[in-house]
């Protein structure tokens, strides 16, 4: 059998039907005119009938002249001449289809595309402004970016990444804002990505993150095309995969998790104290559980009486120490979140909301937990959602463990040695070579330098 890396001259129909001749869906016609004939050969499952009806088959029989059906299909767009064997191969795998006339090979695009029409977004709520999302089709994604960012100055690159998924990367960025030396070295990390498989942007974006260790992520996965839109033309970059409805936009820093797109429609003043919100409420659901722990079992000196009779009096009945009952309830409404995740959506807001209910209520009147504590739970659940991306929302959701641990182990001095832990963390991680502790709020409600001037 022939090398795949033969040149395309000594490669022949039935070569390409040698190699797959395994593929049941291995379709091959022959058309027959008076003025001649043609050969075509594709794989079902990935063509398009209609497609190869209306741009294969039908000029064939309009056109009497062989030569000028073989310079049409040359023509077309779409068409694509192959220069080795292992590049037809694959074009055949990829959904072209090779039609043989007048001695030459032609592979023609007539790729199906199943997938979804664009649709509302699902992962990030929209109050105002527009609600479509991105979708598993490239092309349909970069037509929804560019009738958005009508500028020359929008370039795109493309990529194919994996061994078996052959899967198409693209690359884009604002070519006058853009930092050169990120968008470098996201070329470096890409080009040196040896994987089989890659089928989601979620993958991806743990490939090119570069630390696998990390708590918090150094990018966006997004599936809004007004998000992606505002990040390129604040010199970022996006990167979007065909196959999946989420981009991926880099470089980021710390502050950009917190910022929700409707934030752009509001006053500004509206905006900032929102955004203050969110942040106020990372910060309950990170030390608000650790706190209860600290004051409960080592520090009730520090709030006032009233108070901590009231703790004291609420745990009267409760069997275990503070980090136990903490720990129980936070579990429980992992629990209660993951299944409304999992349940179908016809039934998941219902079960989780009526099992939190009773367990809440029997847990309290059985005396396993505090009236407080359930409370406490509840402030802690609410505030975590209050993170427009997920992607964050998850870190700190495991982040607030860690407090809870250092609490039980050392009290209200854990705590602050857990923050400052924190704090110095944060300020050490960059996001491909730029510093992510960077807190301008400014910059993330557009009202940036950069787009006050028009660019640099």
């Amino acid at each position: 059998m022939m090398p795949a890396q033969q040149i395309v001259e000594e490669v022949s129909v039935q070569w390409i039907k040698e190699q797959l001749s395994h593929f049941a869906d291995l379709e091959e016609r022959v058309l027959t005119a008076p003025s001649g004939k043609a050969g075509l050969l594709y794989i079902k499952s990935i063509t398009d009938p209609q497609i190869i009806n209306r741009s294969i088959i039908a000029p064939f029989y309009e056109m009497d002249n062989p030569a000028v059906y073989a310079e049409y299909l040359a023509a077309y767009p779409g068409s694509e001449e192959a220069k080795t064997g292992k590049h037809v191969l694959e074009l055949m795998l990829s959904g072209y289809a090779c039609v043989h006339t007048e001695g030459k090979l032609c592979f023609f695009e007539a790729l199906k595309a199943e997938t979804r029409s664009v649709s509302e977004n699902m992962t990030e709520s929209v109050t105002q402004g527009p609600s479509d999302a991105l979708t598993e089709n490239l092309a349909v994604n970069l037509n929804l970016i560019r009738r958005r960012y009508q500028s020359a100055e929008l370039k795109m690159e493309s990529i194919l990444i994996g061994n078996i998924s052959r899967t198409k990367v693209a690359i884009l960025y604002d070519d006058s804002r853009v930092n050169h030396q990120v968008l470098d070295e996201l070329r470096e990390r890409l080009g040196t990505l040896r994987i089989d498989l890659l089928q989601a942007s979620g993958e991806l974006e743990k490939y090119i993150s570069g630390d696998k260790m990390r708590i918090f992520p150094k990018t966006i996965v997004t599936e809004r095309p007004d998000r992606v839109v505002f990040n390129l033309a604040e010199g970022k970059i996006a990167v979007m995969l065909d196959t999946t409805g989420f981009a991926i936009l880099l470089p980021v820093i710390f502050n950009d998790f917190f910022v929700a797109m409707d934030d752009k429609i509001q006053l500004p003043f509206v905006g900032r104290f929102l955004k203050l919100l969110r942040i106020t409420g990372v910060a309950m659901t990170l030390w608000l559980p650790a706190l209860y722990v600290a004051f409960t079992s080592y520090n009730p000196e520090i709030v006032r009486v009233q108070i901590a009779l009231l703790i004291a009096g609420s745990r009267a009945t409760v069997p275990y120490p503070s980090f136990v009952e903490v720990l129980i309830m936070l579990l429980m409404m992992e629990f209660l979140t993951e299944a409304s995740l999992r349940l179908p959506r016809a039934i998941g807001p219902t079960a989780t909301t009526v099992g939190g209910l009773i367990l809440g209520q029997a847990a309290t009147a059985a005396g396993l937990v505090g009236n407080i504590m359930i409370i406490l739970v509840s402030a802690v659940a609410i505030s975590n959602f209050m993170i427009p991306l997920n992607m964050m929302s998850f870190s700190i959701r495991v982040l607030k463990y860690l407090f809870i641990i250092a609490a039980a182990v050392l009290g209200l001095v854990g705590v602050v040695v857990c923050l400052v832990g924190f704090t110095m963390y944060l300020c050490s991680q960059r996001s491909f070579g730029q510093p992510y502790f960077r807190m301008f709020f400014l910059d993330s409600l557009g009202t940036s330098g950069r787009q006050k001037g028009g660019g640099r």
